[in-house]
């Protein structure tokens, strides 16, 4: 068996080594420009050009993250980047769950507790004790209801919240409103306090968060971003704040990353940025999953983590 390595900021050799010692009767290789030597798998992130476009004899084509729009973007771009017919498999949790549970209460909590109003006193000098929210008038909204999003969505019912989820199609949460389809999106806003973004960057997504959006939540709604940053009409976001309609937003992913030093973003009072760190791929839990859907397709069997390419997740 033979597998192709790239990925342009990951340390190679940690793969090497860790897919070695799980799976011993595999040669592994990072890809060199030039090198269309017979590999069985590829496990990739954002792959040139020429590393797959002419492969044939791939059984499948893992994607190092949890998302796959670059990888199918660059097909777009470029037809021929990912061989036809051969699966393409994504990241599924591998530890990105947790972290992303982290994170997003970190930040609900921020909001909820208004701590981002006592750190803009704390500028200020100003002690003033702030009328706190209550949790049957804060209800959560989640965009998303995949793996992450029910993850995030059962721990803020575990706080105590009346969460809410929107996807494409009907899903079951325990403890969790479910609206699903274009048609069920008003409902599902109207009354969001807090709006979780955690959708796929899919061609239906792209700039879903826009100013009319963000006028059917709760006046003085708040945003968390931390799917991706074409989701967001970043424009529109500073207008919702400077009208009041959006009170204010946690921000991990961006339309141009890293984010420009002059960006508004940076220095709004009102914006809090963080460096597309919400969730991470680690290495030990993904080289497990990529390890047992190997396995999975040499035995016949389906593996986790199919893309359906046409849907873009």
């Amino acid at each position: 068996m033979n597998i192709l390595f790239y990925h342009p900021t990951f340390n190679s050799q940690t793969w090497i080594a860790g897919l070695a010692q799980r799976l011993p009767e595999a040669q592994v290789r990072v890809w060199q420009p030039g090198d269309d030597a017979p590999a069985d798998y590829a496990l990739v992130w954002q792959p040139p050009r020429e590393m797959l476009a002419s492969r044939s004899g791939l059984k499948g084509i893992f994607a190092l993250g949890a998302g796959v729009d670059a990888i199918l973007a660059q097909e777009q771009q470029a037809p021929g980047t990912l061989p036809a017919g051969v699966p393409l498999l994504r990241l599924e949790d591998t530890g990105m769950g947790q972290q992303m549970q982290e994170y997003v209460l970190a930040y609900v909590l921020r909001f909820f507790r208004r701590m981002d109003e006592y750190q803009l006193q704390q500028q200020q000098k100003q002690w003033q004790p702030l009328k706190p929210h209550r949790q049957e008038t804060f209800p959560i909204g989640i965009m998303g209801a995949g793996v992450l999003g029910q993850q995030v969505a059962q721990a803020l019912v575990g706080l105590g919240f009346t969460v809410r989820c929107w996807s494409r199609s009907p899903k079951q949460i325990e403890g969790v409103g479910s609206f699903h389809g274009r048609d069920n999106l008003p409902a599902f806003l109207k009354g969001t306090r807090l709006l979780i973004n955690l959708l796929p960057n899919t061609p239906e997504t792209v700039g879903i968060l826009d100013l009319a959006l963000m006028k059917q939540l709760a006046p003085q709604a708040y945003l968390i971003n931390a799917a991706r940053g074409a989701h967001l009409k970043e424009g529109d976001l500073l207008t919702a704040l400077e009208q009041g309609q959006v009170a204010a937003a946690a921000l991990d992913v961006f339309a141009d990353e890293p984010l420009a030093r002059m960006h508004p973003f940076w220095s709004h009072p009102r914006v809090t940025v963080t460096p597309h760190i919400a969730a991470v791929t680690l290495p030990a839990q993904a080289m497990d999953q990529i390890v047992a859907n190997i396995r999975a397709i040499e035995q016949g069997k389906t593996p986790a983590g199919l893309v359906d390419r046409d849907r873009g997740y």
